[in-house]
Order: C-alpha cells, then sequence, then structure tokens
C-alpha cells in the first residue's frame, strides 16, 4: 500500500497556496467589475505571503521548492492580478499602450523575482535588491481602494500620476536599490530594531484611523524612503 509522507513544508506550503489562490480571485473579480474587492484581495494575497515565511521559521521547514512557489504565487498575486486591475480601471482607455504600460509591471516583477531566486543565499534575508513586489501590488491596490470610485472613476488630479506610478513601480522593481526586510517578529528583534517596530505601530494607527486611506501614501513614503537612504548611503560613500 501507498504511503503519501507528510512533511514539514507542506505548513507554510499551504499559506503560499492560498496566496496564489487569493491572486486568482481578484483576476476573477476585476473581470467582474468589482475592483473593490480584487484591491482587497492582493492585499490579502500579500498577508499570506508573510505569513508562509514567518511559519516556515517557526516550523523549521523552509526548502528551495518553497522559495520557487512562493515566486511564482507571487508573479500571479502581485504580478499578473495587479497589472489586470490597473488596466481594467484606467489603461484600458490608452488601447495597446494601456496594455503595454499594465504588462511592464508585471515583466518587471517576474525580472525581480527571478533575479531574487538567482541572488538567494540561505534562506534569511535583511534587505533586498529592488523594491519587493509585492510592496509594489499593495501600492497599485491601495491606489484604487484610496481613490477609485466604482461609478465616477478615478479623480481627474488622480489620473495624471497613474501612468507615471506604473512606470515608476516597474522601474523600481527591477533597480540595485535596497530595501530592507521586515524584521521577525520577536523580543530580541525588537530590542534590536525599536525604529522599524516603532514605525509599523505607527502605521498601524494610521491605517486604522483613516479605514484604510493612509495605506497609498505610507507606501510612497516607504518607496521614496529607500531611494533617499541608498542617495544618503552612495554620498556617505563617496566621501569616504
Amino acid at each position: 500500500m501507498m504511503q503519501i509522507r507528510v512533511t514539514r513544508s507542506v505548513i507554510p506550503n499551504l499559506f503560499t497556496a492560498m496566496n496564489m489562490f487569493s491572486g486568482f480571485l481578484s483576476i476573477l473579480h476585476t473581470n467582474q467589475g468589482d475592483y473593490t474587492y480584487a484591491a482587497w484581495l492582493i492585499i490579502i494575497a500579500a498577508l499570506f505571503d508573510a505569513l508562509d515565511g514567518i511559519v516556515a521559521r517557526l516550523t523549521k521547514s523552509s526548502s528551495k521548492l518553497g522559495v520557487q512557489l512562493d515566486s511564482l504565487s507571487d508573479v500571479v498575486s502581485f504580478g499578473v492580478a495587479p497589472s489586470f486591475l490597473i488596466y481594467s480601471t484606467y489603461l484600458n482607455n490608452f488601447n495597446t499602450t494601456g496594455i503595454i504600460i499594465s504588462a511592464l509591471f508585471m515583466i518587471a516583477g517576474g525580472f525581480r523575482l527571478a533575479r531574487f531566486n538567482v541572488q538567494l543565499v540561505g534562506f534569511e534575508k535583511t534587505f533586498f535588491y529592488g523594491l519587493p513586489i509585492p510592496l509594489a501590488a499593495i501600492t497599485i491596490s491601495s491606489l484604487i481602494l484610496t481613490f477609485f470610485n466604482p461609478i465616477t472613476g478615478f479623480p481627474e488630479n488622480i489620473t495624471i500620476i497613474i501612468i507615471p506610478l506604473v512606470l515608476f513601480l516597474s522601474l523600481m522593481m527591477v533597480t540595485r536599490i535596497k530595501y530592507n526586510s521586515l524584521p521577525k517578529m520577536s523580543l530580541s528583534s525588537v530590542k534590536e530594531h525599536p525604529f522599524q517596530f516603532l514605525s509599523l505601530f505607527i502605521v498601524g494607527i494610521l491605517v486604522t484611523i483613516t479605514a484604510g486611506k493612509a495605506f497609498f501614501y505610507i507606501f510612497v513614503f516607504f518607496i521614496l524612503f529607500g531611494i533617499f537612504q541608498h542617495l544618503f548611503n552612495f554620498i556617505m560613500l563617496k566621501r569616504d
């Protein structure tokens, strides 16, 4: 009788599968015109993406298979889903140009993930080269949740930033700018990174009191902060 061997790696891989499933549901809801729900599903996918790493560390079940599966899931949830979402809500007005711009986001995300897999040494990362694709995807989702109206669409004063924003996020994913990874959830990590945990606490308060409307501004600030930090480090290195 054939025996099925269940390993500890199954647990984090289930969270990864839920990440991919959430991305698929987001695509379905975008196709049905339910853009707000589609945007939230991308954020839910990001939560599953974070949880699979946490669970993998807790169960000590990180694996090369899990790394590859995670990247494949990210292509769906944070590449295809947000590209289709921004195309459906705005970029479809620009015909072929809109298709190319929205697809560029997905393609840049794919390159970003491929580079991450090739450069990965071990399973712990303290920083990433280029903007992580989940953060880029959440920025698109938060744009929808903050400004998009199901009846009237985007306000005119916001439409002028959408194409530059999509191009900017696509470029940021393939740059060599360093972005710090989230610290581990432990007492020792809190002591080592008090500023990062304080920042996360403040972000949680802002998101709560604004009913999620602060999401977009927070992520734009984080992206710009990474650029300024990179320029500062570059200038200091030149001085030395």
